[in-house]
């Protein structure tokens, strides 16, 4: 919005930035934060050392957000790392995704058959072109049920369900019966996004993702727009049903449109499912990970009786978020029944042993109308995906909401040269 000439004032309740999906540090602060008597450990290290995502997610290589933070140039505040490996659980063991032809060929997920047919099928979806007619084989990528598609390569049960959850990272099996195009351009975005760096699709920022607030922050500072931290938010204020300011500490900041997160307006959400995460501080790598200093770990629902995955995600010391020889996992998936905890079990099961663990049962909020009357846009509570793609969805969606037109990309890029020239 700042890019695009609007005049942007940013409110937040928080002392820090990012709202639910901060990086929480020092480790004292996250131990008050979930109501844990005593302070950490000695054996913790230092308190300061420690920046923990409330909300896990990596980012997609290839992905939205790397794109808008290219464009943008916010990656100029940021520094990431490649994460090591995406693992993925059968039958009780996890083992490596197989992400190009030479490991597809030596993973021990598939019998001999099986790995030529999926190579057969991994060649057709690189060379999988919606706008070419000639590369769909007989599909038509509109009408095809993705479920048509494994069948056409015969592939079995135990593949689809790594295809799926894996690679096109789908939550539950719906997409089964849904047109093939999106999930086989799911499947393009995770082998393009491993082209880019080889070791795994997943990029994470050094420090934690509450640097991605952060970066964002000034390049809107750049363009004008003013950051308000520890700045509560008293009321909202209405006149004839549409948004016309923000009371806060007494004073009116005047507005025309209003984004926030759902729990700024509870009334104006309504409830969609849960989400139960919990925060895993380890003094050991993951047992079967090659020893990987941070990697993804996907249970997909078939192998544990459930309708959705059950996701791992693990950083260290590496990446500046944890004391030396430190592992932070978290473990997260939308909540089926009335024991979360009990849901979530498989993956704390990979982990032992936990030296602490951080439970968080958070409800998913969704704006109950579009925001044209009132101008007041609300994003959708953070889901369960181990990425940012859901999120940037919304993002765009909320732009479209607010300006009539869709985001577009190609035109940041041009506003930046503007201000900072060519590279």
């Amino acid at each position: 919005m700042s890019v695009n000439g609007k005049k942007v004032l940013h409110m937040d309740r928080n002392p820090y930035y990012g709202g639910e999906s901060a990086s929480i540090t020092p480790l004292e602060d996250l131990y008050k934060r979930f109501k844990i008597p005593g302070a950490p450990p000695a054996s913790m290290g230092r308190g300061r050392d420690w920046n923990v995502d409330l909300i896990p997610k990596f980012l997609m290589a290839n992905g939205q957000l790397v794109k808008m933070l290219l464009f943008t140039e916010v990656t100029r505040y940021l520094d990431f790392k490649v994460t090591e490996g995406s693992f993925v659980y059968k039958g009780g063991k996890i083992y490596k995704v197989p992400s190009t032809e030479a490991e597809a060929l030596a993973s021990s997920l598939m019998g001999l058959f099986e790995k030529r047919r999926f190579r057969k099928f991994l060649v057709y979806v690189a060379n999988f072109d919606e706008s070419d007619p000639r590369t769909f084989e007989g599909i038509d990528p509109k009408k095809t049920a993705m479920r048509e598609v494994y069948k056409k390569f015969d592939l079995g049960q135990d593949v689809i369900d790594f295809t799926g959850h894996a690679l096109a990272l789908y939550r539950t099996d719906d997409y089964l019966d849904q047109p093939c195009c999106e999930t086989i351009n799911r499947i393009k975005l995770y082998s393009e996004s491993l082209a880019r760096y080889g070791k795994s699709p997943y990029l994470y920022p050094l420090y934690g993702l509450g640097e991605l607030p952060q970066g964002f922050a000034r390049l809107s500072a750049i363009y004008g727009g003013t950051y308000m931290l520890n700045k509560p938010i008293e009321e909202i204020i209405m006149q004839n049903g549409k948004v016309i300011g923000v009371k806060s500490e007494g004073e009116i900041a005047r507005c025309k449109q209003l984004i926030c997160d759902p729990s700024y307006v509870k009334d104006r959400v309504e409830k969609v499912g849960q989400v139960i995460r919990v925060i895993c501080i380890l003094s050991h790598p993951i047992k079967n990970t090659n020893d990987a200093n941070s990697c993804q770990i996907i249970i997909p629902q078939n192998q544990v009786n459930r309708k959705s995955d059950i996701y791992v995600c693990m950083i260290s010391s590496a990446h500046n978020v944890a004391a030396q020889g430190k592992y932070i996992a978290i473990a997260s998936t939308t909540v089926e029944t009335k024991e979360p905890e009990k849901e979530i079990r498989p993956a704390l099961e990979l982990l032992e042993p936990i030296e602490q663990k951080f439970v968080s049962i958070s409800d998913l909020l969704v704006p109950k109308d579009l925001g044209t009357e009132s101008q007041i846009f609300i994003s959708r509570t953070y889901d369960a995906t181990t990425h940012f793609e859901t999120t940037c969805d919304d993002i765009k969606d909320i732009y479209k909401r607010m300006m009539g037109s869709e985001f577009d990309f190609e035109e940041m890029k041009r506003k930046k040269n503007d201000i900072y020239g060519e590279d």
